[in-house]
């Protein structure tokens, strides 16, 4: 709905598009590691997904997946490997879009989230807590762009429309 009305309406649809044909090589990922199932999510959302988001989100997933190389879900430091997945989803992010915080992208809420969540991280707080606080700061990120100008992307041809 959002993309609607400050974008061309196809970002759900490219989405959906991508994560069905994650969804057929599920099958084929289940002995797989952690990071060679990021990985591939990654390169099928950058060969399926259309505009920028193809390449965002994929990068972000093969960050990841780099990463996670050789992991499996019997690793003991999830949380904190969660938090290090969001570092460098949010660096693969910033190199593919030539993008930081405050332009009313994504990183508006995912750069919130990482910092929330490095500091209850550091808290030593229980897992539950660390999260609710990441999706707590990210929410917020987002109540922020309603607030500001898009510079990126085509939400950035509507200047100071696209505000609210």
């Amino acid at each position: 709905e959002l993309d609607n009305v400050i974008g061309d309406g196809d970002h759900g649809i490219n989405l959906s598009r991508g994560f069905q044909e994650v969804e057929k090589k599920l099958d084929t990922l289940a002995d797989k590691d952690i990071g060679t199932i990021l990985k591939t999510v990654g390169m099928t959302l950058v060969s399926t997904v259309g505009g920028a988001s193809g390449p965002l989100y994929g990068t972000a997933f093969m960050k990841a997946g780099q990463l996670m190389a050789g992991k499996d879900a019997g690793d003991k430091r999830i949380l904190n490997d969660f938090v290090e997945i969001l570092r460098v989803s949010i660096e693969g992010v910033k190199m593919r879009g030539k993008s930081t915080t405050g332009e009313k992208t994504m990183l508006d809420a995912m750069v919130p989230a990482l910092a929330a969540m490095e500091g209850a991280l550091k808290a030593a707080k229980d897992p539950k807590e660390i999260l609710l606080e990441g999706v707590e700061a990210a929410e917020d990120g987002v109540a922020y762009t309603k607030t500001i100008i898009a510079t990126k992307g085509r939400a950035s041809y509507l200047g100071e429309r696209s505000i609210g």
